[in-house]
């Protein structure tokens, strides 16, 4: 198999993770990030972005699922482009949804690493589009 379609087959496992986190709680198949990962968040043109460090991150993202319980992530538009053989980039669009009521929307860029064998998850960019 080649790389690509190695890294979006376990992209699309990564999405159905969040998924099965947002209905039951438990987000330990979510946590792929490296020891130094780190998410920046844009809330707004004018703002300058939050940093968060992995365990920021990973206390947020329990925190987030514990919040959304019951609703669904949309992945819309998603791209992935591979810098070369250990490195890619995932684009997409993501939307929280419940009762069809979107309940956030943000452009998301991840930077992935393959490391021992592993996709590891180096950061995280996101932005509130409305």
């Amino acid at each position: 198999m080649d790389i690509l379609n190695h890294f979006t087959q376990m992209h699309d496992d990564f999405l159905k993770d969040w998924n099965i986190a947002m209905k039951t709680g438990n987000t330990s198949a979510l946590e792929r990030m490296t020891e130094n990962y780190y998410v920046a968040f844009f809330n707004g043109s004018h703002n300058k972005p939050l940093f968060f460090t992995k365990q920021d991150s990973l206390d947020g993202m329990k925190q987030s699922v514990e919040h959304f319980l019951g609703a669904q992530k949309q992945f819309k538009h998603r791209v992935i482009r591979l810098r070369n053989n250990e490195n890619a980039v995932v684009f997409y669009e993501l939307l929280v949804v419940k009762e069809e009521d979107i309940l956030a929307r943000l452009f998301t860029i991840e930077n992935w690493q393959l490391i021992n064998g592993q996709w590891m998850i180096v950061r995280e960019t996101e932005e509130v589009i409305a």
